[in-house]
């Protein structure tokens, strides 16, 4: 009999693990896909570790989650600086003083804020033209925080294509604000810790789930788990809230994300691990050049090929994986109905991004397990 019986290995299911087993708790983790590790998988191509299922980046001002994750394996000194590419001029993210250069033109923190500032009153002047006086939709809301220039450049077709809905159709909600910084900082994270496990996350996954009985190619829903309390007191539960309960009150909505992968034949590609591609001119989001999240300098070039990633943003259908919650009104009620469904289940745990319907990074669900413990 075990103490847990863990429904899926990604960060939340691991973690739980790793500190069950430090209390002595038995854990049995099942695993519907091949391999463990959810989407921080990692599949190594031509020396370079692949981000199977879209980039991950840990960054936190939690030193105690640092202080954890660093125990298990040492992470590297990954700063993110992504680039946005923008009908083929490029630009610094996220909006500093090299955006600002880049855009206008100006050298100084007063000049940025005062271009700014008048874009600002333009999109508040229009509306109120308009007898309004709180934005409507995203578009409305994000013209009135950043103006004209950096809204219809760097946000507009970028948000559309993540979407798949014209930003007047978004909510205001999706950007309450945007951050914009008056220094030459590409930073992409305030956070005061950052980086990327050396050799790749399957190293992270592997110290936290060492010793811990797993089964991949195991789901759920088609196994004799399903009987979950033939094999375990309590169940951690991190698959999709609404398929739990067999979708009694209807589907819940997820955008998903497509990847086209391909090895090219040079040592470094687009000289940086994200660019985004900002206009409905070019049908994927961003490329991801895997090496350069762990090889710097001269190391770039010491392997002389390199594994680019097309991201495509796509409304999720059957046999997809889901990724992002539509966090509109609509799945926002549905998906309370079900977490108060989930709250009167005994010995039953819901963790995670699916299980909770709700956007992580991953050092919050590192910090959140560490708590329940």
């Amino acid at each position: 009999m075990y103490e847990f019986l863990i429904v899926g290995s990604g960060l939340f299911g691991a973690v739980f693990a790793h500190q069950a087993k430090q209390q002595n708790k038995r854990c049995l983790v099942i695993e519907k896909r091949s391999h463990l590790g959810g989407n921080v998988y990692c599949e190594k191509v031509e020396g370079i570790n692949v981000h199977k299922y879209g980039a991950h980046i840990f960054h936190t001002n939690n030193k105690e989650v640092w202080d954890f994750v660093n125990n298990l394996v040492p992470f590297n000194r990954y700063t993110n600086s992504p680039i946005a590419n923008y009908h083929g001029k490029l630009y610094n993210l996220p909006f500093n003083m090299n955006t600002f250069y880049q855009m206008w033109g100006v050298t100084t923190p007063e000049a940025a804020k005062a271009k700014i500032e008048e874009q600002k009153a333009e999109a508040v002047a229009k509306m109120k033209a308009e007898s309004v006086t709180e934005p409507r939709n995203l578009e409305e809301q994000g013209l009135c925080l950043v103006g004209k220039d950096i809204f219809e450049k760097l946000i507009k077709e970028y948000t559309e294509k993540q979407w798949g809905r014209t930003c007047n159709e978004l909510p205001a909600f999706i950007i309450k604000r945007l951050p914009v910084r008056l220094v030459f900082d590409n930073n992409y994270f305030n956070d005061a810790y950052q980086g990327i496990p050396i050799g790749g996350y399957n190293k992270l996954i592997d110290a936290l789930l060492r010793n811990i009985d797993c089964k991949t190619n195991t789901d759920f829903f088609n196994s004799e788990y399903r009987d979950w309390r033939k094999y375990a007191k309590q169940l951690v539960y991190t698959g999709p809230l609404d398929e739990y309960f067999d979708f009694r009150y209807g589907k819940l909505d997820w955008r998903t994300v497509s990847f086209k992968t391909r090895i090219e034949d040079t040592p470094n590609y687009q000289g940086n691990a994200v660019v985004n591609y900002t206009s409905h001119e070019v049908p994927y989001t961003r490329i991801i050049e895997h090496k350069h999240f762990e090889m710097f300098g001269s190391a770039v070039y010491d392997c002389q090929k390199t594994v680019i990633s097309e991201e495509y943003s796509t409304e999720y259908t059957e046999g997809k994986e889901p990724y992002y919650p539509v966090n509109d009104e609509k799945n926002n009620r549905l998906a309370q109905k079900y977490r108060e469904l989930a709250d009167k289940e005994v010995n039953v745990i819901f963790g995670g991004r699916l299980a909770e319907y709700k956007y992580y990074d991953m050092a919050p669900v590192v910090e959140k397990v560490i708590s329940m413990f």
